[in-house]
């Protein structure tokens, strides 16, 4: 695999990701973060960082629209639930390690 194919597999599969992540708007980011220890707003943040390593100036909350298909304010009202004292226990302990 060259260089340019690899990096369009790489784009494909973080298509593919960002799609399945659209279509299980049911998984909340916390859920994310004490699993995996990253969310759809680290995704944002490593997007908008591999734009301005490419030159290309974006903001946060354009990274976000990119990864969340929609304004964030809009997703957050319509997709997250509060934390329950539960993922709020866990979220801590994980990050204490």
């Amino acid at each position: 695999m060259n260089e340019s194919q690899k990096t369009a597999a790489e784009a494909a599969a973080f298509r593919r990701l960002l799609k399945h992540l659209d279509e299980n708007k049911d998984v909340q980011n916390i859920d994310l973060m004490i699993l995996a220890d990253f969310c759809r707003n680290c995704l944002s943040k490593w997007y908008m960082a591999g734009a301005q390593e490419q030159g290309v100036e974006i903001n946060y909350d354009q990274a976000r629209e990119a990864v969340y298909g929609m304004p964030y304010s809009e997703w957050k009202a319509n997709h997250q639930q509060p934390a329950t004292p539960e993922q709020s226990a866990a979220f801590e302990a994980r990050q204490s390690l």
